[in-house]
């Protein structure tokens, strides 16, 4: 069991049972894309330090996004499915949110690995960024968050480092106007976006 300290922040899930608040998404559409893609650098930041010790995700979706919208912070919760891996899997589907589940999280016997993972975070990338008016991001985030979710893993990022890496570089191209820098760090799988 694990035991999450108290937060301010409301869940970005879109699939909620009937009749439950659903405010948490629509709000967050209007929230400006800096922020947006400040909540998508954070979530990707945690997957690289979880994949970097060996963990896979399962189960990873936007119920597991909190925002706090006072304080424009992304926070990660409900991560207690992760495994070691990679894993074969050994039960006919695994459980999670079909939205964000690769192709192989229904097949017995497929490797569940990283790239699984860069699946699900494409689908969080996709998610975050799309609107009613359509999508928030850049043609090159579009990019990336179509190759995470690409249906066979080895056309995919081939690890949640390389997707971060690439989702970086989208950051920094579409924020010329601030200077930003790529700085290495091997505590995060190599690489996070730097002020």
């Amino acid at each position: 069991m694990l035991v999450y300290p108290w937060v301010v922040g409301e869940v970005l899930n879109a699939a909620t049972v009937v009749g439950s608040d659903r405010s948490g998404p629509q709000r967050f559409r209007t929230e400006p894309v800096a922020a947006v893609r400040d909540s998508i650098t954070r979530v990707l930041h945690a997957h690289a330090a979880i994949a970097a010790v060996g963990f896979v995700a399962v189960d990873f979706c936007d119920g597991c996004l909190l925002y706090d919208f006072g304080a424009a912070a992304m926070r990660l919760i409900d991560l207690d499915n992760y495994r070691p891996g990679p894993f074969t899997l050994s039960e006919d589907r695994l459980a999670g949110s079909t939205s964000y589940m690769a192709p192989e999280e229904f097949q017995r016997g497929a490797i569940i690995d990283e790239r699984t993972n860069v699946f699900s975070l494409g689908r969080t990338i996709h998610h975050l960024l799309d609107s009613v008016d359509g999508w928030r991001g850049t043609p090159a985030q579009s990019d990336v968050a179509v190759r995470a979710t690409y249906p066979d893993p080895d056309a995919r990022h081939p690890s949640v480092a390389e997707l971060g890496r690439a989702w970086a570089a989208t950051v920094q191209a579409s924020t010329q106007t601030r200077e930003r820098r790529i700085v290495p760090a091997s505590s995060n799988g190599g690489w996070w976006d730097a002020e």
